[in-house]
């Protein structure tokens, strides 16, 4: 990846989806809005769909539940388990999305967040999922769509943020 990238950028290894972003933003900022909840119910999940429910609590062994409700009023529940917490450097945590049959297939998320020079962090995502079916199936559905644009409403977020200060 390109390290000017303002655009997020996606790519395959192996059984994981990797999804980075460079923001205009410092390290802390980036932490903040990634992990604490009244941040990211307003930039997470698919676009146009609102995040209805977003619980978050950060610590190892603490979990977090986000649910989107369409306009049909369809839920779509996302859970997972906090595993490992560097503040401000990285998160590893489970992630399911809890309908089934999509339910059987548990994926780990690896974030890092690398500061390259005062107010730039490089953002990270690596998501294993459990075999390369489960992969494909994930990008068949979206996922990969997905994540880039909820990278780009977070972007859009963090610049409102740091306009506010």
């Amino acid at each position: 990846m390109n390290q000017l990238s303002a655009i997020a950028t996606t790519r395959v290894e192996g059984q994981a989806l990797i999804v980075e972003r460079i923001f205009q933003a410092p390290r802390e900022l980036v932490w903040d809005a990634w992990t604490k909840p009244e941040h990211v119910a307003r930039w997470w999940g698919y676009g146009g769909v609102p995040l209805f429910t977003c619980e978050i609590d950060l610590r190892v062994g603490g979990t977090y539940r986000y649910v989107q409700r369409g306009q049909d009023g369809t839920e779509f529940p996302f859970t997972g388990t906090y595993r490992e917490i560097a503040k401000h450097e990285r998160l590893n945590y489970t992630m399911i999305f809890d309908v089934a049959p999509y339910n059987e297939h548990e994926s780990l998320i690896f974030d890092s967040f690398e500061q390259l020079d005062v107010g730039r962090t490089k953002l990270t995502m690596r998501t294993e999922y459990a075999s390369a079916e489960a992969l494909q199936g994930s990008i068949a559905s979206g996922a990969e769509q997905g994540a880039i644009a909820s990278m780009e409403r977070y972007a859009e977020y963090l610049a409102m943020l740091q306009q506010a200060q």
